[in-house]
């Protein structure tokens, strides 16, 4: 496609911008992959959205997919609930069924793996981001969680990733409409969830096998599933290796995979230059400020920077001499949830892979893959690179890091306990 179809988007309010106004002038076709829409004020907004642009448009097939698990259940440390599949079917029962919901079970237990698959394609546009729905995702209080946004407009890209999840998820006896009652419970789709999964795991986009005119960007979607034969994973591991000069790496959470550590040596040994950026303790989605109560899911800020400053004392002498940046972002109360690779000037992955063991081997994922031998992309890239630097901060050392011995009591007295037992690794494993 040529560079000009494919645009950088600012922030989370050009994402909601971009999305509101996608959706409003829909006229075929709307299919909306996320781990989840949110019943808060921005899920309302967008669902209000997606039943008045059917409304205008009665031919207009409007179709969300979300984690199944995730929809069903409360937030993490707040009280019991039907969780977002209630809010669903609220809105069907009051407006009708011009919009379905369904709900994709990747795995009999959330905790052993989620649908982490992104994109929102509507007509010929795809608007990706690792993004979700809700209040903070989508800015609308004020506060915002920040991700990566791109918009791209080419009818063969949208086709490819609205015809994967609709052939896939729509037909399968695993994946039920939440929007619709009565919900069936998880135990009785054990034999349809492993029948998906065994799909999956040979499940690739189609599209054109087609060489790269000179002068335009080559744009591949990617599936990864699974620990073995992931061609997200794969392809994510070569474009590593095959870095020459520079490599700009996103992760929310500080957790890399042993094999993308090992490519990362590798590339310092050979003089290759890396950029790492990953959010403060402060700005991860469980942080719980010293002032509120703790409860245990408000380790895990700390269990991250812990993997950091090891892996910055491992690599201080790179550190020192500029080769490796690690650098943390922080802008007030919000919140960072960044993920993605920049190579050279003329490879870019867009992902919503958090780069960790989950999406490793749990997680179904997905990612864009941009090739861009002429360049023409390199501006943007640059740009949306500076302006993540402004609330970001190069570390000197690891000493920069906060020393174990300086976190709260409560994380204290819990790292010791996992780590007598190595129960730390295996939650590295899975979060």
């Amino acid at each position: 496609m040529p560079a000009g179809d494919i645009r950088v988007l600012d922030d989370p309010a050009a994402f909601r911008h971009a999305l509101l106004t996608l959706i409003a002038g829909a006229k075929r076709r709307i299919v909306i992959v996320a781990l989840y829409l949110q019943d808060d004020d921005a899920g309302r907004e967008v669902l209000d959205a997606l039943y008045a642009a059917r409304k205008a448009q009665p031919t207009l097939e409007v179709e969300v997919y979300v984690d199944w698990h995730r929809a069903r259940r409360g937030l993490i440390g707040k009280a019991a609930s039907e969780g977002n599949a209630a809010l669903y079917r609220e809105y069907a029962q009051r407006l009708g069924e011009g919009v379905a919901i369904y709900g994709v079970p990747v795995q009999t237990r959330e905790l052993f793996g989620v649908l982490h698959l992104k994109g929102f394609m509507i007509d010929d546009d795809v608007l990706y981001s690792g993004a979700s729905i809700n209040d903070v995702y989508l800015a609308k209080h004020g506060r915002y969680r920040l991700d990566r946004y791109h918009l791209i407009h080419h009818a063969g890209l949208a086709q490819s990733m609205a015809a994967f999840v609709r052939s896939h998820f729509r037909d399968s006896e695993a994946v039920r409409r939440l929007d619709r009652v009565p919900l069936p419970a998880t135990r009785d789709l054990q034999n349809a969830i492993r029948h998906l999964r065994r799909q999956l795991q040979h499940a690739q986009y189609d599209g054109p096998r087609e060489p790269l005119p000179e002068g335009t960007v080559a744009v591949t979607p990617l599936l990864g599933f699974g620990r073995s034969d992931n061609q997200l994973n794969d392809v994510l591991l070569a474009l590593l290796r095959g870095a020459r000069r520079r490599v700009v790496l996103f992760t929310p959470y500080f957790n890399l995979p042993r094999p993308v550590r090992t490519v990362l040596g590798n590339l310092l040994r050979r003089g290759c230059v890396i950029d790492i950026m990953v959010g403060d303790k402060t700005a991860n989605d469980f942080y719980i400020p010293p002032q509120e109560p703790f409860r245990k899911i408000g380790l895990l800020p700390y269990l991250y920077e812990s993997n950091l400053r090891r892996f910055a004392r491992t690599h201080h002498k790179h550190i020192a001499r500029g080769q490796l940046n690690l650098w943390l972002w922080r802008d007030g109360d919000n919140s960072y949830h960044l993920k993605g690779l920049l190579i050279d000037d003329e490879v870019a992955l867009i992902t919503g892979n958090n780069l960790n063991p989950r999406a490793w081997a749990l997680d179904l994922e997905n990612g864009l893959l941009l090739r861009d031998p002429s360049c023409q992309l390199t501006a943007q890239h640059e740009a949306e690179w500076a302006t993540l630097r402004r609330h970001a901060t190069r570390l000197d050392d690891y000493h920069a890091l906060d020393n174990p011995r300086r976190y709260p009591s409560e994380v204290r007295k819990l790292l010791r306990q996992l780590s007598r037992v190595r129960l730390d690794r295996l939650l590295n494993r899975l979060l």
